[in-house]
């Protein structure tokens, strides 16, 4: 797919610096440099400009909001404007949070900082995601996507004991038993399944109402992508899929999974639900596709701008797969 990489999240051509992760005195003198910045991350949401500028909210390594962070910062990589970063915030106290809302599937909420402009939030990624450059989508996806796994990951899964933040974020050590530890990234097969001039979409438990996405679900351990993808239909829905092709990937820190969009090709179309997976699941034709991204079905909405599962059904009706 020659577009592959113009999905949000793809690659906008960062710097990682890999090299100097094992070089903390390096890293260290980075931090120092007065155009280093980095971005915060509270419980899951990222500090945003709210007001139509785009982008994330860059701050300076001596911000107050970091003073209570409980780990260190990540060294992001390097940006043409400077060294990037980002740190775990979560001790940090809002006025009126919704700690119910907190655990849902998407919660709209936002919550201001004492110091900094109304207009810069901690917002949902997942809602605002279109709003953010190339380059900070794909810092903001890194950045939250390892933060998120330091924050559950604060314990070797070896021997129990705690462990430590290493090679500026990018690995845990336990010096109990020398275990060492990397981010996780689990891979997620997404599939734009056809047949004819249609596609099978899905929806889960507890989506927006009315939402229907492409389906997905986890590569087990030991399985190809197209084995995957053909499990997770016949799962799923009964479909039978035969010759399965990649198209593009998606880093989708929610909270850390590689997205990869396949093409099916189905065999059979009769749907037999799996009731704990989908509330429900149909056959859409190409034309009725092309009416809910339009608005003009308003009983069907189209999966959230921003994900794979929408870049790969616009580009279908486009018909750009290729």
């Amino acid at each position: 797919m020659k577009i592959a990489e113009s999905v949000t999240f793809g690659g906008s051509g960062l710097d990682r610096a890999a090299h100097l992760r094992t070089q903390p005195e390096a890293v260290a003198a980075l931090a120092e440099r007065a155009d280093a910045r980095c971005f915060a991350l509270w419980r899951g949401k990222i500090l945003m400009h709210r007001d139509g500028a785009q982008g994330l909210v860059w701050l300076g390594m001596d911000h107050s909001l970091f003073a209570e962070a409980p780990e260190p910062f990540v060294f992001l990589g390097m940006d043409e404007a400077g060294p990037r970063f980002a740190r775990d915030v979560s001790a940090f106290r809002p006025e009126g949070v919704d700690e119910e809302a907190l655990k849902r599937f998407f919660d709209p909420n936002e919550y201001g900082v004492p110091g900094l402009p109304e207009s810069q939030r901690f917002a949902e990624m997942r809602g605002a995601m279109m709003e953010l450059t190339p380059r900070d989508a794909e810092l903001a996806a890194t950045g939250k996507a390892i933060l998120e796994w330091h924050r559950s990951h604060r314990f070797c899964a070896r021997c129990g004991a705690a462990s430590e933040m290493i090679n500026a974020g990018w690995q845990r050590s336990c010096a109990s038993c020398g275990g060492q530890h990397f981010p996780r990234t689990d891979p997620v097969v997404i599939m734009l399944i056809t047949h004819g001039n249609s596609v099978l979409l899905g929806r889960s438990p507890g989506w927006p109402e009315g939402m229907y996405s492409l389906l997905a679900g986890f590569v087990e351990p030991g399985e190809t992508i197209e084995a995957a993808v053909r499990r997770e239909v016949m799962e799923e829905t009964q479909v039978q899929v035969g010759p399965v092709r990649y198209l593009a990937s998606q880093p989708w820190a929610f909270p850390n999974s590689l997205m990869i969009g396949c093409h099916g090709l189905a065999t059979s179309t009769e749907i037999t639900l799996d009731p704990v997976e989908l509330e429900h699941a149909l056959w859409m034709t190409r034309e009725e596709v092309a009416d809910s991204f339009s608005g003009a079905d308003k009983s069907v909405k189209p999966a959230r701008a921003g994900s794979i599962a929408h870049f790969l059904l616009r580009n279908w009706l486009a018909d750009r797969l290729d």
